[in-house]
């Protein structure tokens, strides 16, 4: 039996240069972390938010930032994404 995964998708992806993922992401980046920032200076402005949950996973995943390894989108994923319950009910076919 042959394959059924095109060949197109069985190429190895090689990553960019560092440089060149610098160069096309770098403003992209500069933008999404003053987001961020902002919405930081919002949340400063008003009161309460110092045992919030949220907060704490928000702080959490800007350390996650600055960890050196890779993998940094899986690790922040993990930080906003739920503990799997046994008791979740299953999704019912529409």
């Amino acid at each position: 039996a042959g394959s059924t995964v095109p060949p197109e998708r069985t190429k190895t992806m090689t990553p960019l240069p560092a440089s060149r993922a610098l160069d096309q992401f770098f403003l992209e980046a500069r933008a999404r972390l003053l987001d961020v920032a902002a919405i930081l200076d919002r949340v400063d402005r008003g009161d309460g938010t110092a045992n919030d949950p949220r907060m704490a996973r928000i702080h959490r995943a800007i350390e996650a930032l600055q960890e050196p390894a890779a993998g940094r989108a899986a690790r922040i994923q993990q930080i906003f994404s739920l503990e799997y319950d046994s008791a979740w009910s299953k999704p019912k076919p529409r």
